[in-house]
């Protein structure tokens, strides 16, 4: 039996699930971090911190071994756009060139794609800022224009809207979860827009008109779509954002998004698609294969989804094997203090220094995000130690073709 929405809300608020646990003598308090509660009791799941004690190899790789170029990163959104419709065409900073550049400098990263730049005079701000500033470091991306979704000549607006962004510098567009969990038939009222509805035909078919990558993210992780109970294993991770469950109401399950997703595929085979977050499943690697052997026109990137493949890294090392000329590195990097509530994607020094270990070492058992507790589920993970060949496709080889520029 499991928590109704509103309990689990409370009881994962107030770390109340119970978890019986004692204090290892002579255990290290860890610098700036907060001291344990006393033992001999019932210990709070939020407070519950557990430390390996295997003594395994620790590789610290501050540098990666070839140039790396991120696909995948958030330097800007469009404002009201993450859930729903944006009401008008203005973008939200939320870091500069400056303090990117900082970062990709130290930590190898010759260039990184913003995917979320807006549209319209946003888009253009997000260019100045960015591309245009620092030719060669930054790739924007434009979105389409949901808050004009309602309007019934919507489907050639937006296709002229992908043309006007090609011709000002875009170098893809993207498509967020907007589609498929939040956008509805009057913007943010009404019955959910299905991903493959035939109203969004002419604005894949722009992009594949003028050589725009679409890359799409419009699924989450399988267990978002499932009860919150106990065997969730993203019942930590949820709790902590609540949004992100898409179990019950109106929503369609993983399978059916997955489903509408692939008829896209299949009727725009000119428009190439990456994939974010390993394709949307990076839980299933067999399915992510298949969606790849089926669609030519498929690619995928890495995404904030290390913690899932770093726990199966026999399989992921053969799939880096069979997909190595289809694979780009991503983070989905967003810049502190708005990234800090997400572990597992804050655009800093750790986190490069994670995909790197991953990639490149054969550590067993570390930390897939720089958090004391796991933020994506309670597991370690695995190093996969890529052959040279391999990191170079993954780090920019892959990239230089998609973006059509020279690392």
């Amino acid at each position: 039996m499991y928590l109704d929405r509103r309990k689990w809300m409370a009881v994962a608020g107030a770390g109340a699930v119970g978890a019986v646990a004692t204090h290892a003598k002579g255990a290290v308090q860890a610098a700036g971090e907060e001291p344990c509660p006393p033992g001999g009791g019932d210990l709070a799941l939020k407070d519950f911190r557990q430390r390996s004690m295997l003594h395994v190899k620790e590789t610290r790789v501050e540098k990666p071994r070839f140039p790396v170029i991120d696909v995948h990163t958030h330097f800007s959104f469009a404002r009201g756009g993450r859930t729903g419709a944006a009401a008008d065409d203005a973008v939200a900073f939320n870091a500069t060139a400056r303090d990117a550049l900082a970062v990709m400098d130290r930590k190898g990263v010759r260039a990184v794609v913003n995917l979320t730049g807006g549209f319209g005079r946003g888009f253009e701000q997000a260019l100045a800022a960015f591309d245009r500033a620092h030719p060669g470091r930054f790739f924007t991306c434009t979105e389409p224009m949901w808050g004009a979704f309602p309007d019934p000549k919507y489907p050639q607006l937006q296709a002229d809207a992908v043309e006007n962004a090609a011709k000002a510098g875009a170098k893809g567009l993207k498509v967020l979860k907007t589609l498929g969990l939040y956008l509805r038939e009057k913007g943010r009222e009404g019955p959910l827009v299905k991903v493959d509805d035939r109203r969004f035909d002419p604005m894949w078919e722009a992009a594949a008109a003028h050589r725009l990558p679409v890359y799409m993210h419009v699924s989450d992780p399988e267990a978002f779509f499932l009860p919150i109970d106990c065997t969730n294993e993203r019942y930590d991770e949820l709790g902590h954002h609540p949004d992100w469950s898409f179990h019950g109401k109106d929503f369609p399950s993983h399978r059916e998004i997955m489903e509408a997703r692939d008829r896209v595929f299949a009727r725009h085979p000119k428009t190439l698609f990456v994939g974010l977050h390993v394709g949307h499943d990076a839980e299933n690697l067999p399915f992510v294969s298949e969606s790849l052997d089926r669609f030519p026109n498929l690619t995928v990137e890495l995404g904030a989804r290390i913690g899932e493949l770093g726990r199966q890294p026999r399989a992921s090392r053969k799939f880096f094997e069979a997909y190595q000329d289809r694979i780009f590195f991503g983070t989905d990097a967003v810049p502190p203090p708005e990234g800090e509530s997400t572990p597992q994607q804050v655009f800093k020094d750790e986190l490069y220094e994670i995909y790197y270990r991953f990639l490149e070492t054969d550590d067993e058992y570390f930390d897939y995000a720089p958090a004391p507790v796991p933020p994506q589920g309670r597991w370690r993970i695995y190093g996969i130690a890529l052959p040279d060949g391999i990191l170079k496709k993954v780090y920019h080889e892959n990239a230089e073709r998609l973006l059509g520029v020279k690392a």
